[in-house]
C-alpha cells in the first residue's frame, strides 16, 4: 500500500528521503515485494497431489493457481484504490472464496492461504483485524482435527504449523506497518520544521532588512535632497560634502544588507545616536539626544539602539516636526517629537520592535501625543532591567 502525504517542497535532501521511500513502492518493486511471499503457496502443490485424483487434482491446481495470480495482482489492485474498502473487501471477499474452494483439493494445508489473508486485513485494519486473525488461527487448529478423513494427511505434514504462521504473520505485519507510518511521521515531522525554520529566517530577513536599510536609506534620501538644495544655492563645498557622505551611507548600507542577510548584526546605541543625531540636522529637525548611553545594561543597548534607529527614521519619514528629544535610562527609552502624531500604524519596523522588545522581556508603547506629537517606548520589566 502507497501512503503518499501532501507535503510542501522541502530541501533536496528530504526530497531524495521522500524519493527512495516511495521508489520501493512504485514500478516492478511492487511485484518483487508481492512475489516473495506468495514462495509460501508451494506447499499446496504436494498437498494437492497427495490429497487429490484426476479432475480434483487439475480442480486444485487451478484454484491454487488463480489464488496466486490475484495475490500478485495485489498491487495493482489496491494502490489505485480511489476510496477506503471500495475495492479492498471484494478483493479479500475473492481470496477467500478461493481458499475455500481449494479446501477439499488440498485439505489442512489450503489453510497456508489463511497467511495471505491475514497480511492483507492486518494491513488494511491493523490492530482491530485481531478477531479476524484469532478466527483464522482457531480454524487452521480446529477444522483440520474435527474432520477425520484429513487425520492421515496430517501426520509429519508441514500444515500444522498454520495456527502458529497465521498470528505470527499478523504481528510482523503490524510491526512492519507500524515502522513504516513511523517513518513517515517522522518524515513529515523533520519536513514541516524545515518549512518553519524558513519561515522564520524569511520573517527574520524581512524585519532586519526594513530596520537596517530603511534607516540608512531615508537618511540617504534626506541627505540627496539637503544637496540638491545646497547646489542650487551655489554652496558647492557643502554639497560636495553631502555628496560624499551619500556615498559612505550607501556603502554602509550594503553592508548592512549583507549582515542581515548572513545573520551578523552589529547594531550599539551608542553608534546609532551618533547616526541619529547626523540623521536630523541633515533634516533640519532640532534634536535633544543623550551623550553617554552608560546607564544602560550593556545587554539591552542593541535592543534600545533598534529602538532608536526606528524611532527616529519614523520620524524623518513622517512626523514633519521641527524637534525631538531621546530619553534614555536603565529601563527605558523614549523617543518623542513635536510632529503631526496620527494614529498607529503597525509596520514591519514597529513588528520587528515588539518582537525584540519580548524576547527581552520588555514592551513596546507606540502612540500620537496631546495636543500634537508622537512617543515611541521601549520599557523593560524589572526583572529584564536588574
Amino acid at each position: 500500500m502507497n501512503v503518499d502525504a501532501d507535503i510542501a517542497p522541502v530541501s533536496p535532501a528530504e526530497a531524495q528521503w521522500f524519493a527512495s521511500q516511495r521508489r520501493w513502492g512504485q514500478g516492478w518493486r511492487r511485484f518483487v515485494m508481492a512475489a516473495l511471499p506468495a514462495v509460501y503457496l508451494v506447499f499446496l502443490v504436494p498437498a494437492v497431489t497427495e490429497n487429490s485424483r484426476g479432475y480434483g487434482q487439475a480442480a486444485g491446481y487451478a484454484v491454487a493457481a488463480a489464488f496466486a495470480a490475484c495475490w500478485l495482482a495485489a498491487p495493482l489492485i489496491l494502490s489505485t484504490e480511489a476510496a477506503p474498502g471500495r475495492r479492498f473487501w471484494p478483493y479479500w471477499g475473492l481470496l477467500g472464496i478461493l481458499f475455500l474452494a481449494e479446501l477439499p483439493f488440498a485439505r489442512a494445508a489450503a489453510f497456508v492461504m489463511c497467511v495471505f489473508l491475514t497480511i492483507l486485513i492486518v494491513g488494511r485494519l491493523g490492530a482491530r483485524s485481531a478477531p479476524v486473525v484469532a478466527g483464522l488461527a482457531a480454524a487452521a487448529l480446529i477444522v483440520p482435527v474435527a474432520i477425520p478423513s484429513w487425520h492421515v494427511s496430517l501426520a509429519g505434514s508441514f500444515d500444522d504449523i498454520s495456527p502458529v504462521a497465521i498470528p505470527v504473520a499478523a504481528l510482523v505485519t503490524f510491526a512492519v506497518l507500524q515502522v513504516l507510518r513511523g517513518n513517515q511521521a517522522l518524515a513529515e515531522a523533520r519536513a514541516e520544521l524545515a518549512l518553519l525554520a524558513a519561515e522564520n529566517e524569511r520573517i527574520r530577513i524581512a524585519r532586519d532588512l526594513h530596520d537596517l536599510l530603511g534607516h540608512s536609506l531615508t537618511t540617504i534620501t534626506v541627505k540627496a535632497g539637503l544637496a540638491s538644495r545646497l547646489g542650487t544655492a551655489d554652496q558647492a563645498g557643502a554639497a560636495f560634502r553631502e555628496i560624499a557622505e551619500v556615498e559612505t551611507l550607501a556603502r554602509q548600507a550594503l553592508g548592512d544588507m549583507r549582515a542581515a542577510v548572513t545573520n551578523y548584526r552589529d547594531v550599539t546605541l551608542a553608534a546609532e545616536l551618533a547616526a541619529g543625531r547626523e540623521l536630523l540636522r541633515a533634516a533640519g529637525i532640532a534634536a535633544e539626544l543623550p551623550r553617554a548611553v552608560d546607564v544602560v545594561d550593556p545587554a539591552h543597548q542593541e535592543l534600545f539602539g533598534w529602538a532608536v534607529r526606528e524611532g527616529l527614521t519614523n520620524i524623518v519619514r513622517h512626523a514633519r516636526a521641527s524637534s525631538c528629544e531621546v530619553r534614555l535610562s536603565a529601563a527605558e527609552v523614549e523617543i518623542v517629537d513635536d510632529g503631526i502624531g496620527g494614529a498607529v500604524a503597525t509596520g514591519n519596523g514597529l513588528s520587528g520592535l515588539r518582537e525584540r522588545a519580548a524576547e527581552a522581556g520588555g514592551v513596546v508603547e507606540a502612540g500620537p501625543l496631546q495636543p500634537q506629537g508622537w512617543r515611541l517606548r521601549v520599557v523593560l520589566s524589572p526583572g529584564a532591567a536588574a
